[in-house]
């Protein structure tokens, strides 16, 4: 290769991935520590003159960054399936790709939500707390209290993309009916082959009972379901005809049944948190387990936190991705760092003849018409 790259990572996404872009000849920096970096030095690195910029979903890539680039950056790859970070419209207005890490964190954020959605209901970690606290003096039938199961229940899917598909076919096995609603196209294909799946498993008597899955409108899943799990992008008004931001809020809560518990592994401001914290307060619903915040990390004074609610809503870290091979694999098919680095080098190594608009990693396809990225 002709060309020595130049490339600033504002993280680590892993030693194995990190080597293989130096074993090709970039010459890679990468902020230490975990915490993000000042915006600040990313436009100083970005002005410095690199060619690639390796972002996460906590670093605001906007019109300075761009306009600090001008000239000499080529590609933004982010190591995330989002990204809400981005300005596209800068982004396209700078001729700038940007690219993400589909499909490989599908399986692995679906399996969190349903593992999540039966700890909540079981409610497992207050039995633990039970115990490290020493407070677990006697065994009685259903005293100091009952979790709710998960096998039979009614669950809402609520988006029925990549991650949505593949948390439907793992409540199937726990015989659960699904009530799908997605804001975008309905994936009717699918749906259909699962309630084949369905009839088989009754008529060989894997399950006693029959079940069901169908799309629904968003309101009648809510008022319906015992579980809510929650997989759409975040679209705001004036973005999509079906917005998501604050899909969840204090209206749409009071729709839900209150033995019923949300789980929402996809976008923070799906969810309106004061909402939900009253919501868990005032008992409109049953419990709640969120992975994604509003803002993140989450705040010290959040509603979330109020100890009146900490037995009914399991707070996490944007968790559900963080498998060994899902976060770290260097092998684009398997991990988000492969994927990161191969759509970085996509775009500076001039693949698919140099035209950003068949590269499959690239985002804002829409800005690149036939054209050439220059490497």
């Amino acid at each position: 290769m002709g060309t020595k790259f130049r490339v600033f990572a504002t993280c680590s996404i892993g030693d194995d991935a990190e080597n293989l872009l130096r074993q090709r000849g970039y010459e890679l920096e990468v902020y230490p520590g975990p915490k993000a970096p000042p915006k600040s030095l990313i436009i100083e690195k970005v002005r410095s003159g690199i060619d690639g910029l390796i972002t996460t979903l906590r670093d605001q890539i906007d019109a300075e960054i761009f306009e600090a680039g001008k000239g000499t950056l080529k590609v933004v790859s982010q190591i995330a399936v989002g990204f809400d970070n981005i300005n596209r419209a800068d982004a396209n207005r700078y001729h700038i790709p940007f690219t993400h890490t589909p499909d490989v964190l599908t399986e692995a954020t679906a399996e969190f939500a349903f593992f999540v959605m039966g700890a909540l209901a079981r409610r497992l970690w207050s039995s633990e707390r039970l115990v490290r606290d020493n407070q677990w003096g006697y065994w009685h039938p259903y005293l100091p209290f009952l979790g709710d199961e998960v096998t039979g229940k009614t669950v809402a899917v609520i988006g029925t993309g990549r991650i949505g598909q593949a948390f439907i076919k793992k409540c199937t096995g726990f015989d659960m009916n699904i009530l799908c609603y997605n804001p975008g196209e309905q994936n009717r294909e699918f749906i259909n082959t699962i309630q084949e799946q369905m009839n088989l498993r009754f008529q060989r008597g894997i399950q006693r009972e029959t079940t069901f899955i169908k799309y629904v409108e968003f309101e009648d899943a809510i008022r319906q379901a015992d579980f809510v799990s929650v997989h759409v992008p975040l679209l705001r008004e004036g973005e999509s005809k079906s917005p998501t931001y604050h899909l969840f809020n204090a209206g749409t809560l009071r729709m839900m049944k209150p033995t019923a518990f949300l789980v929402n592994t996809s976008r923070g401001p799906v969810i309106d948190e004061a909402a939900l914290a009253a919501a868990l307060k005032q008992n409109w619903i049953a419990g709640a387990a969120l992975d994604v915040f509003e803002r993140e990390p989450l705040p010290a004074d959040s509603p979330l936190r109020d100890p009146d609610i900490e037995d009914r809503v399991r707070l996490f870290s944007h968790f559900a991705s963080a498998g060994k091979i899902t976060r770290l694999s260097p092998d684009p098919d398997k991990g988000m760092a492969g994927r990161c680095v191969q759509g970085l080098i996509d775009v500076l190594e001039g693949n698919y003849g140099g035209d950003p608009a068949k590269m499959p990693f690239v985002v804002n396809k829409e800005a690149f018409s036939g054209s050439r990225v220059a490497s």
